[in-house]
């Protein structure tokens, strides 16, 4: 009744743009501290190709290296605050809202007695886990802090959701990762899960597909 493979016991779900509607304020944030740097920033295009689903540091490095624009780490360090700090007051401001197909796609794998895990490179998805009440549903969290403290590489590795797994005690076979990011439904596949879902919002099915995306939907409540 979840649209997995029998063999599936285990369930790793991205944060943003998965489970909430947080994607279109990073966005939003991602856009305004590049242009105040002097960049031209493209949601459409820019927040897709070179940010999405990656950690703070490596998206700055990705969209500043396509631009031929290579700074040192002080200052990937400084717009990362920024960036940071702009999203933190915009999700103060703006809230939090959690997909409807997503909240009742939790409770269905949680009466299904399945294990549960956010896998996220965001450093604020504790705060955002609370804020929408989804905290109840994780028995795991591997997030952008954790993340950092590991020292872990972040995705399209797929270490984060590999330590994941690896705290749930399943094997990557057994377990599902849950995606909206290219660079997150790679790593998915890299990881040789068991199934991966991936959860199109950016009007990317087919690159999703061509990532190694096992299957994918419009919202998770599809696979009920």
């Amino acid at each position: 009744m979840l649209g997995l493979p029998d063999r599936i016991t285990a369930l790793l779900f991205d944060l943003d743009g998965v489970l909430t509607d947080t994607a279109a304020v990073h966005a939003q944030a991602w856009k305004q501290t590049f242009e105040e740097e002097g960049y031209t920033f493209d949601i459409a295009t820019d927040y897709v190709l070179y940010v999405d689903g990656k950690a703070r540091e490596d998206g700055i490095r990705s969209f500043l290296a396509s631009r031929d624009v290579h700074p040192p780490e002080s200052e990937i360090t400084r717009i990362g605050t920024v960036k940071n700090d702009l999203v933190l007051r915009l999700i103060r401001e703006q809230g939090v809202e959690a997909y409807e197909g997503s909240r009742r796609y939790l409770e269905a794998a949680k009466a299904a007695d399945l294990q549960l895990a956010l896998v996220s490179s965001s450093a604020n998805a504790e705060e955002v886990l609370k804020v929408t009440g989804m905290d109840r549903y994780m028995q795991e969290r591997v997030d952008g802090v954790v993340k950092r403290e590991l020292n872990l590489p972040g995705k399209p590795a797929p270490d984060t959701f590999l330590e994941a797994a690896r705290r749930l005690r399943v094997e990557p076979a057994h377990a599902a990762v849950f995606e909206d990011a290219l660079a997150g439904v790679q790593a998915g596949a890299a990881g040789r899960f068991g199934f991966v879902v991936g959860v199109n919002r950016a009007n990317q099915a087919e690159a999703l597909k061509a990532s190694g995306a096992d299957v994918v939907v419009d919202d998770l409540g599809e696979l009920l």
